[in-house]
C-alpha cells in the first residue's frame, strides 16, 4: 500500500469520511517467533511521540536488570517534552513498579497475581484515556499462561474510548486477540546469529 493508500475495493461502505476513517484508533499485534516484535512497536511509539501523542509503555516479561536501550531513549524524549513541549509525554512502566514477576521471589500464584494487577492498572489507564499510544510489551505471555483472561482483554481493548492506539507484542498471541486487532504482523525467523552460537550484543539486542 504505497503512501498509505488502501488497496482497490477495500474501502468500506460505513458512512464515514476519509478523515474519520483515517483517525480511527488502531489495535496492533506483533507476534511470531522472529526477532523485532518489540523493536517495531517502539518504532511506532516513536512516530506517535513525534505527533505529540502521550505514550505509555508497559513491559511484562523482560528483566528489570536488563538495560533496555529504548527505555533510555524514550525517557530522554519524555524529558525533552517536559522541558520544551516538543513531542508527547512518556511514561515507562517496567519490572519492579508493581506488576512484574521476573527476578522476584514467590510462587507462580504470586507471579500470576502480580501480572493480573498489571493488567488492572492498564485498564485504569485506558478508562481514564491517559495515553494516546500504548505499548503492551511481551503481554501475550501472561495471556498464554492463563494469568490474565483473554476474553476480558479483548473486550477492554475493543471497547476502549477515544483515540487510543494500542500495540501488543510477544509470541503466541491468542486467536481471539488476533481476530480483534486491526493490524497483525507475524515475525518469522529465517536466520539469527544465535543459531551460530553468537550471543546477543550491544546495539542489536539491547
Amino acid at each position: 500500500m504505497p503512501q498509505g493508500v488502501p488497496a482497490p475495493g477495500t474501502v468500506p461502505q460505513d458512512g464515514l469520511t476519509t478523515r474519520q476513517r483515517r483517525n480511527q484508533p488502531v489495535l496492533a499485534v506483533h507476534t511470531g517467533p522472529g526477532k523485532g516484535k518489540s523493536t517495531a512497536a517502539f518504532g511506532m511509539a516513536l512516530r506517535a511521540w513525534n505527533q505529540g501523542f502521550d505514550v505509555g509503555v508497559f513491559q511484562f516479561v523482560k528483566s528489570a536488570k536488563w538495560k533496555v536501550g529504548e527505555e533510555a531513549a524514550f525517557r530522554a524524549l519524555g524529558e525533552l517534552h517536559r522541558s520544551s513541549g516538543v513531542g508527547g509525554a512518556v511514561e515507562w512502566h517496567k519490572m519492579g513498579e508493581g506488576w512484574s514477576w521476573t527476578r522476584k521471589k514467590g510462587s507462580e500464584v504470586d507471579h500470576a497475581a502480580a501480572a493480573a494487577e498489571g493488567w488492572r492498572e492498564i485498564v485504569r489507564r485506558i478508562e481514564q484515556q491517559t495515553y494516546r499510544f500504548y505499548v503492551l510489551d511481551e503481554f501475550t505471555y501472561p495471556l498464554e499462561w492463563g494469568w490474565v483472561d483473554v476474553a476480558e482483554v479483548v473486550e477492554v481493548l475493543r471497547n476502549r474510548q477515544g483515540d487510543q492506539h494500542v500495540v501488543v507484542t510477544g509470541r503466541y498471541a491468542p486467536r481471539e486477540l488476533i481476530e480483534a486487532a486491526d493490524l497483525v504482523t507475524e515475525m518469522t525467523k529465517i536466520k539469527h546469529p544465535m543459531d551460530a552460537g553468537r550471543k546477543g550484543q550491544r546495539g542489536i539486542e539491547w
